[in-house]
C-alpha cells in the first residue's frame, strides 16, 4: 500500500466521520460566533513520508568538510560501487534490499485561541506530541558491508497561525507557522573491523503547515480532520569512520583499508545527501472551547 492510498483512506474514513453527524447535532449550538473563545484539544492520527528516491551517503575522504569525495580501494576501484538505497539495510549485501522507512502514528496535545467575526476566524494554535516515523539511507561497500544512517523524531512543538471560514457550526481553515523538533541521528553497520563514532542529534527549527475541519457537536464540544505537512533541515549528522583496534593491530589490513588508505590515514566521514526530514500527518482532532 502507497503512502498516498494510506493518506487517501484515513482521509476518507475521518470526512465520513465528521459529516456522518446528525442534522440535530448542527442545530445544538446557536452561538452566533462559535468558534471564538479558548479550546484546548488531542489529536492522533498517522504520518508518511515521501519516497526519497536518489538518496545516499556522501564521503568526505580528507576531512576537510567537503563531502564529494569517492572512497576507492587500494586499485582505485570505487568501494561503493553496489551503491545505496532510500531505506535501511537488511543484511550486507543490496541482493536482498532495504526496508522501506517507516511510517507511524502520531499523538498530540493541542491549546489555542480564535476570535470570529461573521463567518470568518483567525487564531493561534500550539501543539507538542510526537510521532512514530523513521527515515533512513543505506550505503553498501564491495566488502561486502553495509551502512545505514537513520534520524527518528523524538517529539516536536508547533505555533502556528490558524485562519477560515465558517459555515454555521463547521469550520474549514487553513493553519501554518513554526516548529521546532527533537530529531535524533542514527548509525547501524555490519562492518565490524573499523571504529565509528556518530553525532548530530539536535533540536532543529523548521515549519508546519496545512488544513482542516471542525464540526462543532455541542456549545463546548467539536472534533475535525486535520492535514499538516512538516519539514525541517537536518544536516549535522556525521559519522567518522577510522581504523579502529582491528585494524590496528593487523599492518596488512590496515595498509588495504579504503576508509584510511594513505595520505589520508586519519578517517573518513559520512553525511547524507538528503537533508530535509519532511512528512505528511492526517489526524483526527477533539476539541473542548470554554
Amino acid at each position: 500500500m502507497t503512502n498516498f492510498t494510506k493518506l487517501t483512506m484515513l482521509a476518507g474514513l475521518a470526512t465520513a466521520g465528521i459529516f456522518a453527524v446528525p442534522a440535530a447535532a448542527q442545530d445544538m449550538t446557536t452561538d452566533s460566533k462559535p468558534f471564538s473563545g479558548v479550546y484546548i484539544g488531542a489529536a492522533g492520527g498517522y504520518d508518511v513520508q515521501g519516497n526519497d528516491v536518489g538518496s545516499s551517503i556522501l564521503f568526505d575522504r580528507n576531512n576537510d568538510g567537503n563531502f564529494s569525495d569517492s572512497v576507492n580501494t587500494i586499485t582505485g576501484a570505487n568501494a561503493f560501487s553496489p551503491g545505496f538505497c532510500n531505506g535501511s539495510a537488511r543484511t550486507a549485501v543490496p541482493a536482498y534490499g532495504c526496508r522501506n522507512d517507516d511510517d507511524g502514528w502520531s499523538y498530540y496535545g493541542r491549546a489555542g485561541f480564535d476570535v470570529q467575526r461573521g463567518a470568518f476566524v483567525v487564531g493561534i494554535v500550539g501543539e507538542f506530541g510526537k510521532s512514530e516515523i523513521t527515515d533512513s539511507v543505506a550505503a553498501f561497500s564491495t566488502t561486502p558491508a553495509s551502512y545505514t544512517m537513520a534520524r527518528k523524531l523524538k517529539w516536536e512543538g508547533s505555533a502556528r497561525l490558524r485562519a477560515g471560514l465558517a459555515a454555521r457550526n463547521t469550520l474549514f481553515y487553513a493553519t501554518g507557522g513554526a516548529g521546532y523538533a527533537k530529531i535524533d541521528n542514527l548509525f547501524f553497520t555490519t562492518n565490524t573491523a573499523n571504529a565509528f563514532a556518530a553525532t548530530g542529534s539536535d533540536k532543529k527549527w523548521g515549519y508546519v503547515g496545512g488544513g482542516g475541519i471542525e464540526q462543532k457537536l455541542t456549545k463546548n464540544i467539536s472534533i475535525g480532520m486535520e492535514y499538516t505537512y512538516h519539514q525541517y533541515k537536518d544536516d549535522d549528522a556525521r559519522v567518522l569512520v577510522t581504523a579502529g583496534t582491528a585494524l590496528a593491530g593487523s599492518p596488512v589490513l590496515l595498509a588495504n583499508n579504503p576508509f584510511v588508505l594513505a595520505p589520508n590515514t586519519a578517517g573518513t566521514a559520512f553525511r547524507r545527501s538528503d537533508d530535509q526530514f519532511r512528512w505528511h500527518s492526517l489526524r483526527g482532532t477533539v476539541s473542548f472551547r470554554f
